[in-house]
């Protein structure tokens, strides 16, 4: 396939946040290095403020708009208000860009849009043009939604009892649920986006999941029944993995700038499975009160830390601490390779999945604070199936004490169960490896795509 002629052009249409945008940015790197033609269209807001290079590993970058093009999300009233005006915006101009490779000579022949924004679907099936669904989660938790959407799964706070009766899932209770299912009224538009999700999904000609297959082999096996699926993660930066892509050392694409020379030489001069990584994500919000508990927690447990804290939350974090020889606190790091480092023991994290999925096909074990979405149940999953963590727990206030912090952040890093953790997490990354590697689940996956996609072609 290497020495193939481009005979496809794809197109990715990413929900535009972080998380969702590195995934399927991966996810075309992988299709560049068996020679598909790829662009990749983030909103006009994205472009202009993070500048990218024409193209990235090959992959050409283009724009789309979601109607909030001089300031993105923030000029929007309400997420409501922005996923309305999103789907007005994004269907004119996602039209103006296929005409545009069309009358260049560069006609799109699929486009993977997220999950996230069926939309899509409406706006390019019409055209003859393939479509791939990309749900960015994990299949456990598309599936929990998709028996949601379908009434299998009731919704609402008198959801009290076990969750027991969805063949590939584990026992779940109201704690694991994503707060979608136990609070829908609280999260109605992102509600509504969630189990949209699956509007049209049997109408998509592939179906992509940001997991592989050995991960989550039941549930796969489960959902297939319902909508083929094609696991195809995970999707983090080859370096990482199989070191098959050429230059594929980074994701490429970064919303947040960050300088990682202060972070990597900090690291540098700690032993070997000596920090605790603390990162909660670009979007959890934690309050001032739970920001303390977790730093006299981490300070009582005597490893060495290192916290990243977006600039918007850094006014909540307490102003006696200062930066010493057992804590560093950074605005932004690169995760990947603070993650790889060998001084990185633990990662205490919010389970969101882009960051357990990295830190399991890294080998590192977690602690793990969820807070909302998919994050419940990635924690229950990461805790109780795959076995590489050890979920904090509430006290009687609703938050973590620092008692609690400290207790997992020990267990992991030094007890017994710990031990078990950091066997469990090696293990996941070594079948990691091998899903993505040559001849792999999900390499053979994605050969496949590209076969099929040409059998449709022709």
């Amino acid at each position: 396939m290497e020495n193939r002629k481009q005979h496809h052009h794809v197109l990715a249409i990413p929900y535009p946040t972080q998380g969702h945008i590195n995934p399927m940015l991966q996810f075309f790197k992988r299709l560049v290095s068996k020679n598909l033609k790829t662009t990749l269209a983030i909103t006009k807001f994205h472009f202009n403020s993070t500048h990218p290079p024409p193209s990235i590993n090959s992959i050409s970058i283009d724009t789309i708009s979601d109607g909030f093009d001089d300031a993105g999300y923030s000029q929007a009233s309400d997420s409501q208000s922005y996923l309305e005006t999103f789907q007005i915006a994004g269907s004119k101009t996602l039209l103006d860009l296929i005409s545009r490779h069309q009358t260049a000579g560069n006609p799109i022949d699929c486009v993977v849009y997220d999950s996230f924004i069926p939309w899509v679907f409406d706006v390019v099936k019409p055209l003859g043009i393939k479509t791939a669904s990309f749900f960015t989660q994990p299949c456990a938790v598309n599936f929990l939604y998709y028996n949601v959407s379908i009434g299998k799964i009731p919704v609402g706070s008198s959801v009290d009892a076990p969750v027991t009766s969805i063949p590939g899932l584990p026992l779940l209770t109201v704690d694991d649920l994503p707060p979608f299912v136990s609070e829908p009224e609280v999260y109605v538009p992102y509600r509504d986006m969630v189990f949209g999700q699956f509007r049209n999904v049997v109408e998509a000609d592939f179906v992509f999941v940001n997991t592989f297959y050995e991960l989550e082999e039941e549930v796969v096996n489960e959902m297939s029944k319902y909508s083929p699926l094609i696991t195809i993660g995970p999707t983090i930066p080859s370096f990482y993995l199989d070191k098959r892509v050429e230059n594929d050392n980074d994701y490429g694409l970064n919303l947040f700038e960050s300088d990682p020379s202060t972070t990597i030489q900090w690291l540098s001069s700690k032993p070997k499975g000596s920090v605790v990584y603390v990162s909660f994500g670009s979007l959890s919000d934690l309050g001032g009160g739970q920001m303390e508990e977790i730093l006299w927690g981490l300070k009582g447990s005597e490893f060495n830390f290192l916290w990243v804290i977006r600039a918007t939350e850094m006014p909540k974090f307490p102003d006696s601490f200062v930066n010493s020889e057992k804590g560093l606190v950074v605005g932004w790091c690169p995760q990947l390779e603070v993650l790889a480092n060998d001084a990185v023991g633990c990662f205490f994290s919010h389970a969101g999945w882009n960051s357990t999925i990295e830190a399991m096909s890294l080998g590192v074990p977690m602690v793990v604070m969820p807070q909302w979405t998919d994050q419940p149940m990635n924690a229950k999953l990461a805790e109780d199936v795959w076995k590489v963590a050890i979920r904090v727990r509430l006290n009687e206030k609703g938050i973590v004490g620092r008692d609690e912090v400290e207790r997992c952040v020990r267990e992991v890093m030094d007890g017994e169960s710990g031990k078990e953790m950091k066997m469990m997490a090696l293990k996941w990354r070594d079948l990691a490896k091998e899903a993505i590697d040559e001849g792999g689940s999900s390499d053979i996956n994605i050969d496949n795509f590209i076969k099929k996609l040409s059998d449709l072609k022709n």
